[in-house]
This record gives structure tokens, sequence and C-alpha cells, in this order.
């Protein structure tokens, strides 16, 4: 029940119901009222033209015995007359059933009847008399009264009653046909208002469905179009909507999945922050930075650092774009924050970090870089400056003095030489525009020929240098290329020889680990202090001064070194040795075994 009452079929069928109802209501009281006006009016025009007809009898057939009869047969059952004179005696009387005297004494009591009397003039008066059928029951009487001259100039009167039992059956019989047709009216507005509801509401059950299916995402529902009315018109407008809500779904999602992926692609970390500092979205590289300062800060939640919540507290509060960069725990971020705005008001910020660490050691490099060329051009400038200064102004005694400065000048010269060489190979390298030419060739006769070159160096140095090689390692083959390579172990063995003392030993070692093979270059000297060793492969770095570059020296022979062994998908190490010294470690790929003819 309560299923029909909240649905749009019993609200209809109930206001529909309703307003016949009250329409009916109205038209049958006052059909009614009508009714009743009419037939109480008929029964007075009765009475009126039935008193006017006997009053005619009476005057043309008084004193003859058939008036009665004729008087008779003119009333019916219900209506009873009277005739009397002006004194009130009634001359004759003509009454069918009971109470006859009482109805007859409280009529010609009546006084309205017998004041201002009018010949000819009808008085009409409704009246509580006794019953003519029942004993001791008071009925509703119409009494009419109708004066009239007799021949001989007196006035007599024509009483007439006549009970509205008559009336009221009439009109109780009127009353129930307009209940039935109040009835049969009602069924039919109430089957039609269901067959009207069904009509409308069948479609829009249909749409709430519809409806639903959409919520859960299925745009794909479809409503038949069966009219062409407005609702058929509503199903048609459903479907387009449901259209373009899949189109519209179908962007959002390539504009979010396109945003997703700028972010996601994007090498800083973008967060966005809500009016309360809460933070909405972050890209996997803010996430990433989050973890670092969770780590770094043993912190469990999203606490910004305060240099950034400060930050963004600015830009929130004054609605302005706020850039700066800042150092947190040892890096460097450069940091953008701008506010969001919804209309007219602020929802939030959106903030861009950037990890400037990196470019901060390169700016650092680089001045060093300079730092370091300028020194190292600033010595042998000098020299020359000074020695060729000394040459113009004749300043030597002897043709051996000016060329000994000659001399001079001719190996610092040739040092500028080596070094600017050695700049432009290592920034060759490090663009990677070094081009390898590689060959397979036997490691042992390589090295035994880099060792032979340097007998006579290591001789005169009074150093012993010696190569060190197993025979299960004389076959190993490397897919190298040959001239870099010799350059590497060039540099490794020189430096070895130079900084070893008078008596030391440099021993140059091959060993294969699988796939792998290691080359090693071992010295006795000095040896280099171990808080260097992680620096040495820099450009220019200086490490003690045990260590320093003799004559010759460029300081980027180690830095070349690691840019050969590196594009040769190689490492190279260096560690002190076990008594002293240092030991160099080349690990390179073994190539393939091939036959000799491939050699």
């Amino acid at each position: 029940m309560n299923r029909i009452w909240n649905s749009i079929v019993g609200k209809l069928w109930a206001t529909i119901l309703l307003l016949v109802s009250f329409v009916l209501f109205i038209v049958t009281v006052l059909l009614l009222e009508f009714l009743d006006n009419f037939h109480t009016n008929q029964a007075e025009d009765f009475l009126r033209r039935e008193a006017t007809t006997i009053g005619k009898i009476v005057l043309e057939h008084e004193g003859d015995s058939s008036m009665h009869l004729i008087i008779k047969d003119m009333l019916d059952y219900e209506t009873n007359a009277m005739i009397i004179d002006s004194e009130k005696k009634v001359h004759y009387s003509f009454h069918r059933g009971l109470n006859q005297d009482e109805i007859e004494q409280k009529i010609l009591s009546e006084p309205k009847f017998f004041t201002n009397i009018h010949v000819n003039e009808k008085v009409v008066k409704e009246m509580i008399l006794p019953s003519i059928e029942d004993e001791n029951v008071m009925k509703q009487y119409l009494v009419l009264m109708y004066p009239y001259d007799e021949v001989d100039g007196s006035i007599h009167s024509i009483v007439m009653y006549q009970s509205l039992d008559a009336v009221h059956r009439t009109t109780k019989r009127t009353t129930h046909i307009v209940l039935l047709s109040a009835f049969i009216a009602f069924i039919l507005t109430t089957f039609f208002a269901f067959f009207l509801s069904t009509k409308i509401t069948s479609p829009l059950r249909g749409m709430k469905q519809a409806a639903f299916e959409l919520s859960k995402g299925n745009f794909e529902t479809r409503l038949p179009v069966m009219q062409n009315d407005e609702i058929g018109q509503l199903a048609t407008a459903f479907n387009q909507m449901g259209k373009q809500l899949k189109y519209q779904i179908e962007l959002m999602k390539q504009d979010k999945e396109q945003l997703a992926s700028i972010l996601t692609s994007m090498t800083d970390a973008v967060i966005t922050f809500n009016r309360d500092y809460s933070i909405l979205l972050s890209n996997p590289q803010a996430e990433r930075l989050w973890q670092k300062w969770y780590f770094a800060n043993d912190e469990n939640d999203k606490v910004l650092p305060k240099e950034i919540f400060h930050m963004l507290e600015h830009a929130i509060s004054f609605a302005v774009e706020v850039e700066d960069e800042l150092e947190i725990g040892g890096q460097f971020y450069g940091v953008s924050i701008s506010p969001l705005y919804s209309e007219n008001s602020i929802r939030g910020a959106v903030a861009v970090l950037r990890d400037m660490t990196d470019q901060h050691k390169l700016d650092k490099l680089r001045s060093d870089f300079i730092a370091n060329v300028s020194h190292e051009l600033r010595t042998p400038i000098s020299l020359l400056q000074g020695y060729s200064e000394a040459i113009i102004d004749d300043v030597m005694t002897s043709d051996e003095e000016r060329n000994e400065m000659v001399q001079i000048i001719h190996d610092e010269s040739m040092r500028m030489s080596r070094l600017v060489t050695d700049l432009l190979n290592l920034a060759r390298m490090e663009s990677g525009h070094m081009r390898l030419y590689k060959t397979n060739f036997h490691l042992i006769p390589f090295l035994d020929k880099v060792h032979n070159k340097f007998m006579q160096i290591a001789r005169d140095s009074n150093v012993s240098l010696a190569l060190d090689v197993n025979e299960s390692d004389k076959e190993i083959i490397l897919y190298a290329d040959d001239d870099r390579l010799e350059q590497v172990f060039t540099n490794l063995i020189d430096n070895a020889i130079r900084h070893t003392p008078d008596g030391g030993k440099v021993t140059v070692g091959v060993e294969r680990k699988g796939d792998i093979v290691e080359i090693s270059v071992a010295d006795t000297g000095s040896g280099i202090p171990e808080e260097d060793l992680p620096f040495i492969f820099e450009r220019f770095y200086k490490a003690d001064k045990a260590r320093t570059r003799g004559k010759g020296g460029t300081g980027l022979g180690l830095a070349i070194a690691k840019n050969i062994i590196d594009s040769h998908e190689g490492r190279i190490t260096a560690e002190l040795g076990e008594t002293s010294g240092t030991i160099f470690k080349c690990a390179l790929p073994v190539g393939p075994e091939l036959d000799e003819e491939e050699l």
C-alpha cells in the first residue's frame, strides 16, 4: 500500500479521484437542491390547478350529489381537500385516512390562512401535520388555501393539503440515480486514471532504471522511443544525454590519463595542496622526494620541511607566486609555488620542486676545472714569459745558459701542448665523441709490448718492472681498441714508475675471473692516502705531496684512463697495497674464443 501511495500512479490516481469526487459532490448537492425545489414547485402548481378546478366545480354543481364523486375522483390518495367559509366552518370535506379532525383543526388554527384574505389569491404553506396513515406520527404537508366568491356574494375557501412523501420519494429516487452515476463515474475514473498513469509511469520507470544504469557507469543504456509525445521526446533526450555523457567521460578519462602521463614523465616533483595545506596529488618524483625526506628526518607522516611550508603559507595567504632555491638535507632544490583558483577564490596551490644538486655540483666542477687549468697553465706561462724576457734582454753570460733557457722554454711549451691535447681528448671522451676501433687480439703479447716499452725508463729510474702472468692465462683474447688500452696502461705504468723510489718494484699482473679479466699495476711507492682514493680519477685532483705530479705530468691521465675503460664497459679502481704503494685494477670483459685464422 505504501508503495502505491509513494508512486506516481497512486498520487495521480488519488488526485484524479479527489477532483472527480469533489466535482460530483458539488454537482449532487446542487442537483438535489434543484430537484427538491423543482418537485415542491411542481406540487404547488398541481395544488393550484386542482384548487381552481374544484372551485369551478363547486360553483357549477353546488348541491348536486355528483359533486362529491367528481372531486374525489380528481384527488389522489395523498391529496385531501375541504371547503370552508369565512367563519372557518367546514361545509365539505374530502379526506381519506386517519386523523381527519386533528388535521383540519391545525389547518383552521393557522392564522396565515385567515389574515388579509383576497379572492382568487392562493396562499401556500408547508406544515407539520398528523399522518393519514399512522397514529402519533407527524409528517410534512403542503397546504394551499384558495378563496373564491359564492353566488350569494359570500367568500368560501378551498383548502387542499398534500403529503410531501411523494416529493421526497421522487427526491430519493433521484438521489439514488445520482449516487449510482457517481459510483459508476468513480469506477470509470479509477480505470482511466490507472490506464493513463500506467501509460505515463511505465516509460518513467524505464527511465528510472536506465538512470540507475547510467549511475553505475553503463553508458550504453538506451530507451526505446515508442511515442511521439513529450514522453517520447524525453526518451530521445535521455538517449542523447547518455551518448553525450559517454563522450564527456571518455574525454575526461583521456585528459586524466594524459595529465597522469605528463606528471609521471616529468623530471620535476609536482605536488598539489589543498587550502588547508593537505596534499591532494603528487607524481612519482614527488613520492621519491617524500621518501628521501622521511628517511632523513625519521618521520612517518608527510610533513613538509619548514622552509617549503612557509613558502606555501605565503603563496596561499597572499595569492602570489613564490620562487626560491633552498638547501634541504644537503640537497639543493629550486622551488616554485603558485596559487590555484576556483573562480575568484583560492582553493590551494601547486608546487614544483627541481633537484638542483647535480647542477650545483657541475657548477662547482666547472669552477674547479677553470681554477685547475688556470693553475696548471700559470707555471709554464710564467716560465715562458720569464725566460723569453731574459733572452730578449740578453742577460745570459754564455751560450750554454742561452741553450738551457731555450730548452726550458721548449719543455714548458711541450707540457702546455700535452695539457691542451689531454683536455681536448678528455672533453671528446666525456661528450661521447670518442670512436673506438675494436679488434680481437691476444692480451699477453699486448702487455708484453707495453712492458718492453718501459723497460729502459725503469732501469734509468732504478725501478724493477715485472709482468706476472699465469700459464693458464696466456691465451686470453680481448675484443677492444688496443691503441686506447695502450694509452691507459702507458699512463698507469708511467705513473707507477715515477712515484716509486729507487730500488722499488712495479708489477703488471693478469688474472682471469670467469668472463672478466683483471689487469693490475702495483707499485711499492709511498702510496696514495686512503681518503684521496675516491677522487683520484677526477681532473687535476691533487693528492698528498708524496704523490704530486713530477715533471711532464698534466693531472689528466687517470681521468682519461677511466673514460677509456668505461667506454669498453669495464671498471677501473685504485686501492692501497698490502704493505706499501698503490694497486690499480682494470676489469675488462673477455672476448670470444677464436681460431688462429681469425686473429
